[in-house]
């Protein structure tokens, strides 16, 4: 059996891009499909950024944060933000692990769902509009760099060794699957990339507030990953949605406030 491709893999797991079907899912293909996870990132955040970008140019930075938030959330038929909903009910039912998780994977969403997303799709919009205000331009390379660094907190997060709550699930696919090399080598992609490309789009203090923003989202994310590892005694398919949510959005407010100084 030929093996996918690892972009064609992660865009088929991870996307609702029309590419053909992952028929099996084994270790290696798990593990192409991670590594190429950011890359999956860069490309639905280039389109969410056109939207942004070009609704901002035309005088409505609103709009631009709605729309392009919207492209991010389409590409991945709002899988992501499922998890956060998802984890929250679980974490808000205080409730110990085995009952949190058994809560995590119902298909109905509760109040600490709702009003969790309700405030993470907020927290987005305030700081993308802020920085579409800005600049349309490189408020719309922000947000495409938000879902690079979103998705390397989940890289990192696997890289750190951090046990899966589960042995079945979409989840426990990948636990594992990569080492700290590669968890190491894309978070130093995401803080050097960031400072490049808010130098190209702004100035260098655009590029180092970018840097920052890097670190801070991806410091955060680990905390985050820690506190979900110390209540559910482990990762799940949700808590990694929830820590792209939680790190894209850690860096565009931290992005935002930094360019105010």
């Amino acid at each position: 059996m030929t093996r996918p491709n690892a972009l064609v893999a992660a865009l088929g797991l991870f996307t609702v891009v029309p590419v053909r079907p992952v028929a099996v899912v084994d270790r290696r293909v798990a593990r192409g499909a991670m590594l190429a996870f950011p890359v999956v990132g860069l490309l639905a955040g280039v389109l969410g950024a056109a939207v942004a970008g070009v609704a901002a140019w035309l005088g409505s930075p609103l709009l631009g944060a709605v729309g392009g938030l919207a492209v991010l959330a389409a590409m991945t038929g709002a899988l992501h933000l499922d998890g956060v909903a998802d984890t929250a009910d679980g974490l808000g039912s205080r409730a110990h692990p085995e009952q949190a998780l058994t809560i995590m994977r119902q298909s109905d969403i509760g109040p600490m769902g709702v009003v969790t997303l309700l405030f993470v799709l907020l927290a987005d919009v305030a700081a993308l509009h802020d920085l579409l205000g800005a600049s349309p331009w490189a408020g719309a390379a922000a947000l495409a760099w938000a879902a690079v660094v979103g998705r390397v907190a989940v890289v990192s997060a696997i890289a750190s060794g951090a046990p899966g709550a589960r042995d079945s699930g979409f989840g426990a696919l990948f636990q594992g699957v990569v080492g700290r090399l590669a968890g190491g080598a894309w978070a130093a992609a995401a803080l050097v990339g960031a400072g490049l490309l808010g130098w190209v789009v702004g100035d260098w203090r655009t590029g180092a507030g970018w840097a920052v923003a890097s670190v801070v989202a991806l410091v955060a994310a680990a905390l985050w990953r820690r506190h979900l590892v110390r209540r559910l005694s482990g990762l799940t398919g949700d808590t990694f949605g929830s820590l792209v949510e939680f790190t894209q959005t850690v860096f565009l407010a931290a992005a935002a406030l930094l360019a105010t100084l």
